[in-house]
């Protein structure tokens, strides 16, 4: 590993800690798996919002797999592109009931067979329920990892692959959560807190960006 990789690590694991923490509130596999789905383009909060309800009005697999799509629709109306969510989840859940007897899978390639499951949610699965050390690239993590160097790419993929050669294994499942707590916190989409940043002597943004 590079001593510039190891040195943003370590400033990592003292700025937020290596406690791991999903930030969606689930009890089971299929649960995360959903509110993953929830999440797109929709911040955590909401999605627990919203699935504090559905996971009661729907308590299972084969709930999901049986529900109405207008109804479903109007439950989830507030996460957003619910047409194709609920689409997504109805579809997805009856192929959890008829192909994996109401099981979720571990492995990459039967997680990315389910409608609606691309490599980040089945990465959020893997990662939290399983254990399994995988990368999670969603929109923070896009973005950090891009500004500190560790990735030149613009694809998801890519950037996941990038960042499993640069950071150390053990370090994979962590990275998620302390990209996502920076990007929240400090390195954030619109008007970065560039004052309060610990990592500006390895920031591209902010070299393109100094006079």
């Amino acid at each position: 590993m590079k001593k510039r990789t190891r040195e943003i690590l370590d400033i990592m694991d003292r700025q937020y800690g290596t406690d791991l923490k999903c930030y969606l509130t689930h009890d089971s596999a299929w649960q995360l798996l959903i509110a993953t789905i929830l999440s797109a383009q929709c911040t955590d909060a909401r999605v627990n919002i919203v699935t504090k309800d559905l996971f009661v009005k729907y308590p299972d697999i084969r709930a999901f797999a049986e529900a109405d799509l207008h109804e479903l629709e109007q439950d989830i109306k507030s996460t957003g592109f619910y047409h194709n969510k609920a689409k997504n989840i109805i579809a997805c859940c009856r192929k959890l009931h008829e192909d994996f007897g109401d099981e979720v899978p571990s492995d990459i390639e039967s997680l990315t067979s389910l409608p609606g499951v691309g490599r980040k949610t089945a990465n959020v699965v893997r990662g939290n329920i399983f254990g399994i050390e995988s990368i999670v690239v969603d929109t923070h993590v896009k973005r950090v990892s891009g500004k500190l160097g560790l990735t030149k790419e613009s694809d998801p993929v890519k950037i996941e692959y990038d960042l499993m050669k640069e950071i150390p294994k053990d370090h994979w499942i962590l990275v998620n959560f302390q990209f996502i707590a920076f990007g929240r916190d400090i390195c954030k989409a619109i008007r970065p807190d560039c004052d309060r940043c610990p990592f500006t002597k390895y920031c591209n943004y902010i070299k393109k960006t100094s006079p």
